[in-house]
Protein backbone atom coordinates (compact mmCIF):
# COMPACT_ATOMS: atom_id res chain seq x y z
CA UNK A 1 0.00 0.00 0.00
CA UNK A 2 0.94 3.60 -0.75
CA UNK A 3 2.36 6.14 1.79
CA UNK A 4 1.19 9.37 -0.63
CA UNK A 5 -0.74 10.69 2.71
CA UNK A 6 2.93 10.53 4.83
CA UNK A 7 3.19 13.27 6.63
CA UNK A 8 -0.25 14.98 6.39
CA UNK A 9 -3.05 15.15 8.52
CA UNK A 10 -7.07 14.49 7.74
CA UNK A 11 -10.01 15.38 9.67
CA UNK A 12 -13.13 13.37 8.77
CA UNK A 13 -16.29 13.90 10.18
CA UNK A 14 -18.91 11.78 10.94
CA UNK A 15 -16.24 9.02 11.07
CA UNK A 16 -17.26 6.79 13.51
CA UNK A 17 -18.82 3.91 11.12
CA UNK A 18 -19.88 3.90 7.62
CA UNK A 19 -18.16 6.06 5.24
CA UNK A 20 -16.61 8.09 6.91
CA UNK A 21 -15.01 4.99 9.25
CA UNK A 22 -13.76 3.73 5.27
CA UNK A 23 -12.24 7.00 4.31
CA UNK A 24 -9.93 7.57 7.72
CA UNK A 25 -9.33 4.07 7.62
CA UNK A 26 -7.98 4.34 4.16
CA UNK A 27 -6.24 7.65 4.56
CA UNK A 28 -4.23 6.09 7.98
CA UNK A 29 -3.40 3.03 5.84
CA UNK A 30 -1.50 5.24 3.87
CA UNK A 31 0.17 7.11 6.07
CA UNK A 32 -1.93 10.51 7.28
CA UNK A 33 -2.67 11.13 10.80
CA UNK A 34 -6.01 11.41 11.34
CA UNK A 35 -8.86 13.13 13.14
CA UNK A 36 -11.69 10.79 13.76
CA UNK A 37 -15.20 13.36 14.59
CA UNK A 38 -18.20 11.71 15.52
CA UNK A 39 -20.84 12.91 17.60
CA UNK A 40 -21.75 9.63 18.50
CA UNK A 41 -25.69 10.61 17.64
CA UNK A 42 -28.08 7.97 15.74
CA UNK A 43 -29.06 8.62 12.14
CA UNK A 44 -31.66 11.33 13.18
CA UNK A 45 -29.10 13.71 15.07
CA UNK A 46 -30.44 12.33 18.49
CA UNK A 47 -27.82 11.07 21.49
CA UNK A 48 -23.87 11.76 21.56
CA UNK A 49 -20.98 10.02 22.72
CA UNK A 50 -17.17 9.54 22.11
CA UNK A 51 -17.33 5.85 21.95
CA UNK A 52 -17.52 5.04 18.08
CA UNK A 53 -15.20 7.87 17.29
CA UNK A 54 -12.19 6.51 20.15
CA UNK A 55 -12.82 2.85 18.54
CA UNK A 56 -11.68 4.03 15.06
CA UNK A 57 -8.93 5.75 16.62
CA UNK A 58 -8.05 1.98 18.14
CA UNK A 59 -8.22 0.59 14.79
CA UNK A 60 -5.86 2.87 13.11
CA UNK A 61 -3.37 2.85 16.27
CA UNK A 62 -3.66 -0.74 16.35
CA UNK A 63 -2.62 -1.03 12.61
CA UNK A 64 0.54 0.87 13.38
CA UNK A 65 -0.95 4.24 12.70
CA UNK A 66 -1.71 7.86 14.20
CA UNK A 67 -5.22 9.38 15.32
CA UNK A 68 -7.09 10.91 17.83
CA UNK A 69 -10.89 11.52 18.30
CA UNK A 70 -13.07 14.27 18.69
CA UNK A 71 -17.06 14.08 19.60
CA UNK A 72 -17.60 18.15 18.66
CA UNK A 73 -20.64 19.01 16.97
CA UNK A 74 -20.01 19.98 13.73
CA UNK A 75 -22.95 22.73 14.16
CA UNK A 76 -21.50 24.22 17.10
CA UNK A 77 -18.48 26.46 15.73
CA UNK A 78 -16.76 27.24 18.79
CA UNK A 79 -16.10 23.05 19.42
CA UNK A 80 -15.33 22.69 15.74
CA UNK A 81 -12.43 25.76 16.19
CA UNK A 82 -11.25 23.75 19.88
CA UNK A 83 -10.90 20.80 17.38
CA UNK A 84 -8.94 22.69 14.67
CA UNK A 85 -7.02 23.98 18.16
CA UNK A 86 -6.19 21.21 19.17
CA UNK A 87 -5.11 19.20 15.68
CA UNK A 88 -2.63 22.18 15.09
CA UNK A 89 -1.21 21.54 18.72
CA UNK A 90 -0.71 18.29 18.17
CA UNK A 91 0.78 17.98 14.68
CA UNK A 92 0.75 21.14 13.48
CA UNK A 93 -0.74 21.30 9.67
CA UNK A 94 -4.43 20.45 8.49
CA UNK A 95 -4.15 18.95 4.95
CA UNK A 96 -7.33 17.51 4.16
CA UNK A 97 -10.87 18.08 5.35
CA UNK A 98 -13.63 15.73 4.52
CA UNK A 99 -16.87 16.67 5.52
CA UNK A 100 -18.95 13.46 5.76
CA UNK A 101 -21.23 14.43 8.89
CA UNK A 102 -25.03 13.75 8.42
CA UNK A 103 -28.11 13.29 9.38
CA UNK A 104 -31.74 11.98 8.48
CA UNK A 105 -35.29 13.16 8.83
CA UNK A 106 -36.88 11.87 5.96
CA UNK A 107 -40.60 13.13 5.10
CA UNK A 108 -42.78 14.21 2.06
CA UNK A 109 -42.51 17.88 2.52
CA UNK A 110 -46.33 18.05 3.38
CA UNK A 111 -45.76 16.16 6.50
CA UNK A 112 -42.36 17.47 7.68
CA UNK A 113 -41.72 20.00 10.44
CA UNK A 114 -40.01 22.88 9.79
CA UNK A 115 -37.47 22.04 12.65
CA UNK A 116 -36.64 19.04 11.37
CA UNK A 117 -35.87 20.72 8.12
CA UNK A 118 -33.50 23.29 9.27
CA UNK A 119 -31.37 20.65 11.53
CA UNK A 120 -30.60 18.68 8.70
CA UNK A 121 -29.66 21.49 7.24
CA UNK A 122 -27.77 22.69 10.04
CA UNK A 123 -25.69 19.46 10.34
CA UNK A 124 -25.05 19.04 6.81
CA UNK A 125 -24.62 22.38 5.19
CA UNK A 126 -22.98 24.75 8.27
CA UNK A 127 -21.79 21.96 9.66
CA UNK A 128 -19.46 21.54 6.38
CA UNK A 129 -18.97 25.14 6.28
CA UNK A 130 -18.10 25.50 9.89
CA UNK A 131 -15.61 23.32 9.31
CA UNK A 132 -14.14 24.52 6.33
CA UNK A 133 -14.03 27.75 7.89
CA UNK A 134 -12.28 26.55 10.69
CA UNK A 135 -9.64 25.60 8.59
CA UNK A 136 -9.27 27.85 5.80
CA UNK A 137 -6.98 30.00 6.75
CA UNK A 138 -4.90 27.49 8.08
CA UNK A 139 -4.80 25.73 4.76
CA UNK A 140 -4.46 29.32 2.80
CA UNK A 141 -1.20 29.97 5.23
CA UNK A 142 0.00 26.69 3.78
CA UNK A 143 -0.85 27.50 0.04
CA UNK A 144 -2.27 23.64 0.36
CA UNK A 145 -5.31 21.91 1.37
CA UNK A 146 -8.04 19.39 0.25
CA UNK A 147 -11.48 19.58 1.39
CA UNK A 148 -14.58 17.37 0.21
CA UNK A 149 -17.86 18.33 0.45
CA UNK A 150 -20.29 14.90 0.83
CA UNK A 151 -23.24 15.70 -1.51
CA UNK A 152 -25.94 13.12 -2.99
CA UNK A 153 -27.85 11.97 -5.72
CA UNK A 154 -30.70 13.66 -3.60
CA UNK A 155 -29.31 16.69 -3.88
CA UNK A 156 -28.42 16.35 -7.76
CA UNK A 157 -31.44 15.07 -9.35
CA UNK A 158 -33.95 14.90 -6.47
CA UNK A 159 -35.95 11.86 -4.23
CA UNK A 160 -38.75 11.41 -2.55
CA UNK A 161 -39.25 12.45 1.08
CA UNK A 162 -35.83 13.93 1.21
CA UNK A 163 -36.75 17.85 0.36
CA UNK A 164 -34.33 18.94 3.37
CA UNK A 165 -31.42 16.14 3.05
CA UNK A 166 -31.77 16.90 -0.85
CA UNK A 167 -31.50 21.04 -0.67
CA UNK A 168 -28.44 20.57 1.65
CA UNK A 169 -26.69 18.18 -0.38
CA UNK A 170 -27.14 20.62 -3.17
CA UNK A 171 -26.22 23.22 -1.03
CA UNK A 172 -22.82 22.08 -0.73
CA UNK A 173 -22.47 21.83 -4.16
CA UNK A 174 -22.89 25.79 -4.81
CA UNK A 175 -20.77 26.14 -1.80
CA UNK A 176 -17.63 24.09 -3.56
CA UNK A 177 -18.49 25.45 -6.37
CA UNK A 178 -17.30 29.49 -4.82
CA UNK A 179 -14.69 27.83 -2.29
CA UNK A 180 -12.92 26.04 -5.38
CA UNK A 181 -12.72 29.81 -7.25
CA UNK A 182 -11.51 31.54 -4.27
CA UNK A 183 -8.96 28.23 -3.27
CA UNK A 184 -7.34 28.36 -6.19
CA UNK A 185 -4.87 30.42 -5.53
CA UNK A 186 -3.65 28.79 -2.62
CA UNK A 187 -3.28 25.61 -4.10
CA UNK A 188 -6.78 24.27 -2.22
CA UNK A 189 -8.94 22.47 -3.89
CA UNK A 190 -12.36 22.07 -3.60
CA UNK A 191 -14.87 18.77 -4.27
CA UNK A 192 -18.00 17.21 -3.64
CA UNK A 193 -18.32 13.40 -3.67
CA UNK A 194 -21.62 12.06 -4.38
CA UNK A 195 -21.66 8.02 -2.76
CA UNK A 196 -23.72 5.36 -2.88
CA UNK A 197 -23.69 2.66 -0.13
CA UNK A 198 -25.27 0.56 2.12
CA UNK A 199 -24.62 2.46 5.94
CA UNK A 200 -26.77 3.16 8.73
CA UNK A 201 -28.66 6.05 6.65
CA UNK A 202 -29.85 3.44 4.19
CA UNK A 203 -30.70 0.37 6.45
CA UNK A 204 -34.03 0.45 5.64
CA UNK A 205 -33.63 0.26 1.60
CA UNK A 206 -33.23 -3.47 1.73
CA UNK A 207 -30.14 -3.41 -0.56
CA UNK A 208 -27.36 -5.74 -1.02
CA UNK A 209 -24.77 -5.26 1.55
CA UNK A 210 -21.52 -6.40 -0.12
CA UNK A 211 -22.18 -4.49 -3.63
CA UNK A 212 -22.89 -0.98 -1.76
CA UNK A 213 -20.08 -1.36 0.68
CA UNK A 214 -18.98 1.72 1.72
CA UNK A 215 -15.05 0.79 1.09
CA UNK A 216 -16.21 0.61 -2.47
CA UNK A 217 -16.63 4.55 -2.49
CA UNK A 218 -13.41 5.28 -1.07
CA UNK A 219 -11.20 5.17 -3.41
CA UNK A 220 -12.89 7.82 -5.09
CA UNK A 221 -12.88 9.82 -1.97
CA UNK A 222 -8.86 8.90 -1.92
CA UNK A 223 -8.41 10.70 -5.35
CA UNK A 224 -10.19 14.06 -4.44
CA UNK A 225 -8.00 15.01 -1.71
CA UNK A 226 -4.53 13.58 -3.04
CA UNK A 227 -1.74 15.84 -4.08
CA UNK A 228 -3.06 15.73 -7.93
CA UNK A 229 -6.33 15.55 -7.01
CA UNK A 230 -8.50 17.80 -9.70
CA UNK A 231 -11.09 20.83 -8.39
CA UNK A 232 -14.61 21.38 -8.47
CA UNK A 233 -15.52 18.28 -9.57
CA UNK A 234 -18.60 16.15 -8.72
CA UNK A 235 -17.48 12.73 -8.71
CA UNK A 236 -20.22 9.72 -7.90
CA UNK A 237 -19.23 6.79 -6.29
CA UNK A 238 -20.75 2.83 -5.34
CA UNK A 239 -20.35 -0.62 -5.92
CA UNK A 240 -17.64 -0.22 -8.02
CA UNK A 241 -18.80 2.35 -10.09
CA UNK A 242 -17.44 6.00 -10.35
CA UNK A 243 -19.21 9.04 -12.83
CA UNK A 244 -18.80 12.58 -13.10
CA UNK A 245 -21.81 15.42 -13.24
CA UNK A 246 -22.00 18.09 -14.08
CA UNK A 247 -23.95 21.22 -13.66
CA UNK A 248 -24.17 22.36 -17.22
CA UNK A 249 -25.77 25.95 -19.73
CA UNK A 250 -27.33 25.28 -22.65
CA UNK A 251 -26.78 27.73 -25.64
CA UNK A 252 -30.57 28.53 -25.60
CA UNK A 253 -32.09 31.37 -27.27
CA UNK A 254 -32.66 35.59 -27.72
CA UNK A 255 -36.13 36.97 -26.73
CA UNK A 256 -36.75 40.25 -26.54
CA UNK A 257 -40.09 42.40 -27.39
CA UNK A 258 -43.76 42.48 -26.11
CA UNK A 259 -44.33 38.79 -27.09
CA UNK A 260 -41.55 37.27 -25.37
CA UNK A 261 -43.04 35.21 -22.58
CA UNK A 262 -45.17 33.76 -25.76
CA UNK A 263 -42.09 33.43 -27.32
CA UNK A 264 -40.13 31.63 -24.39
CA UNK A 265 -43.40 29.19 -24.08
CA UNK A 266 -43.17 29.05 -28.28
CA UNK A 267 -39.49 28.51 -28.21
CA UNK A 268 -38.72 26.40 -25.33
CA UNK A 269 -37.64 23.42 -27.13
CA UNK A 270 -34.56 25.35 -28.28
CA UNK A 271 -33.74 26.91 -25.11
CA UNK A 272 -34.07 23.47 -24.00
CA UNK A 273 -31.63 22.06 -26.62
CA UNK A 274 -28.38 20.26 -25.13
CA UNK A 275 -26.58 20.88 -28.22
CA UNK A 276 -23.46 23.19 -27.72
CA UNK A 277 -24.13 22.99 -23.68
CA UNK A 278 -20.97 24.35 -21.59
CA UNK A 279 -19.90 24.27 -18.29
CA UNK A 280 -19.15 27.20 -17.22
CA UNK A 281 -15.49 28.03 -15.19
CA UNK A 282 -18.12 30.86 -12.84
CA UNK A 283 -21.54 32.04 -12.96
CA UNK A 284 -20.34 35.20 -14.95
CA UNK A 285 -20.21 33.07 -17.57
CA UNK A 286 -24.28 32.89 -17.90
CA UNK A 287 -24.49 37.01 -17.71
CA UNK A 288 -21.75 37.18 -20.28
CA UNK A 289 -23.42 34.29 -23.06
CA UNK A 290 -26.66 36.48 -22.48
CA UNK A 291 -24.97 39.81 -23.11
CA UNK A 292 -23.41 38.40 -26.29
CA UNK A 293 -26.53 37.38 -27.63
CA UNK A 294 -28.07 40.74 -26.99
CA UNK A 295 -25.18 42.41 -28.85
CA UNK A 296 -25.31 39.86 -31.90
CA UNK A 297 -28.99 40.55 -31.76
CA UNK A 298 -28.01 44.64 -31.67
CA UNK A 299 -25.53 44.01 -34.83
Amino acid sequence: MSDMFKGQVAIVTGAGGGLGREHALALAARGAKVVINDLGGSRDGSGASQSAAEAVVDEIRAAGGEAMASAASVTDFAAVSQMVADTMAQWGRIDILVNNAGILRDKSFAKMELDDFRLVMDVHLMGAVNCTKAVWDIMRAQNYGRIVMTTSSSGLFGNFGQSNYGAAKMALVGLMQTLSIEGAKNDIRVNCLAPTAHTRMTEDLGLPLEALAPALVTPGLLHLVSPDAPTRCILAAGAGGFERAYITLTQGDFITGPEAAEQVAARFDKISDRTGEIVPEMGAAQGMIELTKAQSAQG
